[in-house]
């Protein structure tokens, strides 16, 4: 029996983070879909056996449920003594990098994404451009560090890397950035951990549920 199964959609870059974990260490995992565009999360039934929070990913394992993608991740670390932090001061910077991911480099490269690809309508276009400059600062933020960095804590890759990292493989008329134009140390360091084995793209890694679907290219909405 499958030790691990993952709740998730293909889209879902948060899912995606732990699916990256899951596959690189070697572990026995599969993906399961949720209907998301249905309103799968939003059910009182799923809320009440899955995850209160309504929320993907959720991680299955020995009858527990878990969730959010970043406690996910520590958890997986400290379980497997795999790409954790490996000091004091590196579990410091692991949980600084991944609050800052959750706060401000997911949090706003993911609304971004909704909103200039994944809305039936375009968004006023003074949101999406207050997203996107948000977005751009913390791209800028990882950029600089990355500059002298091969991975986010140093030599080697964390689940800091895969917390980051995890919308950053989808296509760019999804995302609105061209990161291997505009931010090449990123780009660069995704190369790094696209050569880790078992790395897979997302849609790939994840060939389930239902997810938003992409409605608009980027082009088509920033140019309102």
């Amino acid at each position: 029996m499958t030790r691990y199964r993952l709740y998730c959609v293909g889209a879902s870059g948060n899912s995606f983070k732990v699916a990256l974990f899951l596959n690189c260490a070697g572990l026995d995992w599969e993906p399961v879909g949720v209907d998301f565009v249905g309103g799968e999360t939003r059910d009182p039934v799923w809320r009440a056996t899955t995850n209160e929070m309504g929320e993907i990913p959720v991680l299955e394992v020995d009858g527990r449920r878990l969730s959010q993608s970043g406690a996910i991740l520590g958890w997986l670390a400290e379980t497997h003594g795999m790409f954790g932090p490996s000091s004091a001061a590196e579990r410091f910077e692991t949980a600084r990098w991944l609050l800052f991911d959750n706060h401000r480099f997911t949090g706003n490269f993911a609304a971004h994404r909704v909103l200039q690809s994944m809305m039936p309508k375009p968004p006023h276009p003074d949101v999406l451009a207050y997203v996107r400059a948000r977005t751009q600062s913390a791209l800028s933020i990882v950029e600089k560090h990355l500059g002298n960095h091969s991975f986010v804590l140093g030599g080697r890759p964390t689940i800091v890397d895969f917390s980051l990292a995890g919308y950053l493989y989808y296509p760019t008329e999804e995302t609105g950035f061209d990161l291997r134009m505009d931010f090449p140390a990123i780009d660069a360091w995704r190369a790094r951990i696209a050569a880790l084995p078992g790395w897979k793209p997302p849609y790939e890694m994840m060939p389930v549920g239902h997810s938003l679907p992409v409605v608009r290219s980027a082009t088509s909405v920033l140019h309102i």
